[in-house]
């Protein structure tokens, strides 16, 4: 059982807060800030609620301290986002007598946010004395960032035991509903799974986790041809994954016929000489892609077969591209499946994260679904049916 912010008692008490505030940076500015608005709900509610509010977040992949990735322009953001209403306090550090006593001259109403956790190398080791530092901050836990609760690090599994209550925020309790609740174990039916990407074995076992679940798993992307392949046919110089991922995929494609899951692959595709678009693009009118060439998105046919799925399901859940999406060439089989779903007002459709995320926001079409996972290995983990440390950690008996 997981029990979130809500169900806790907050008044006077140092609420440590894990976030994900890893935020694409360009010099002084956050180009991005959807990870920060995301969290704002759960920061809001723990102010409302009288808490104490210490944030901690890693932000990139520095070696050590490092100035360019410091928390200090995300306080900025942070600051201006909560509409000047709360003070926003960067801490130099996320550890240390300097943090402790910033911890303890908190005021009602203002927030601490901690310096980057991973300027310490025992954040990712889960350093036992290093999670007991950042406990000894708390009176209560509470995980926020879905994006990172894959990962077993000091922040996010490490410190839980040492701190006296624990819960989820409100962006984790949505994650574990939609991804979970509404998407694994209890979908309305017809339920469709959409994956696409560049290489089968990346979803391999979401593959073997969802044929079972679903009516119907629509493949795109470059691990289509994995798979066509894999039938015997021709895919020019289409991206594939050689040797015994051909095997993998004959197998998937095996369980699935066992399963009478259709397992559905492109049936025309737009292909071109040159990934970048640089010559002459071309609709194939079959499934064979011609030798000199390689496919870089769904062809139309493929899209209007896929669009009429998505617009039967009454679940829709996508995780990958359909094709080479960044060049507005090999766009439109990504854009007709975020379209598709963006209409279907009567299902619940749920983005995994990553690149699809990043491409139904980018395309306009974010606000119009269930629910855009903020995690993309967290999402796939999950969708795997893997139990991410996370969120095993805030599990009570």
């Amino acid at each position: 059982m997981i029990r979130y912010i809500d169900d806790l008692q907050l008044t006077g008490k140092r609420v440590f807060i894990r976030v994900d505030f890893n935020v694409p940076l360009e010099g002084r500015r956050v180009t991005d800030d959807t990870r920060i608005r995301e969290a704002l709900p759960t920061i809001r509610r723990a102010l409302e609620m009288g808490g104490k509010v210490i944030l901690a977040s890693h932000l990139g992949r520095p070696k050590g301290a490092d100035p360019k990735l410091s928390t200090v322009l995300v306080a900025e953001k942070l600051a201006e986002l909560l509409g000047g209403k709360h003070e926003v306090i960067h801490a130099d550090d996320c550890v240390g007598d300097n943090v402790k006593k910033q911890v303890n001259d908190l005021k009602a109403g203002q927030v601490l946010l901690l310096e980057n956790l991973r300027f310490h190398k025992e954040e990712e080791a889960n350093d036992e004395a290093f999670a007991r530092e950042l406990a000894a901050l708390a009176d209560v836990y509470v995980n926020d960032a879905f994006g990172t609760a894959h990962r077993a690090h000091a922040s996010t599994a490490g410190m839980v035991p040492f701190v006296k209550e624990k819960a989820a925020g409100l962006l984790m309790r949505k994650e574990i509903e939609y991804l979970g609740d509404k998407v694994l174990r209890n979908p309305q039916k017809p339920f469709v799974a959409i994956l696409g990407g560049s290489k089968v074995s990346d979803k391999i076992k979401v593959i073997e986790s969802l044929l079972p679940k679903v009516d119907a798993l629509l493949v795109g992307g470059a691990m289509a041809y994995t798979f066509l392949k894999a039938q015997g046919i021709e895919v020019g110089k289409s991206r594939v994954e050689e040797g015994d991922k051909l095997a993998l995929a004959a197998k998937l494609l095996d369980t699935a016929k066992r399963l009478k899951t259709p397992l559905v692959l492109p049936i025309d595709h737009i292909v071109c000489a040159d990934p970048d678009g640089k010559g002459p693009v071309r609709e194939t009118p079959d499934q064979v892609v011609p030798a000199d060439m390689m496919g870089l998105d769904i062809g139309p046919k493929t899209r209007a077969m896929y669009t009429q799925r998505i617009r039967d399901a009454k679940t829709v859940v996508w995780n990958g591209p359909m094709g080479r999406f960044e060049v507005d060439k090999f766009a439109e089989g990504t854009r007709s499946v975020a379209a598709a779903m963006a209409i279907n007002k009567d299902a619940v459709t749920v983005i995994g994260g990553g690149d699809s995320a990043a491409a139904v926001e980018q395309m306009g079409y974010a606000d119009k679904m269930s629910h855009v996972s903020t995690g993309g290995g967290a999402s796939l983990e999950f969708l795997e049916g893997q139990p991410l440390p996370g969120i095993k950690a805030l599990e009570t008996k």
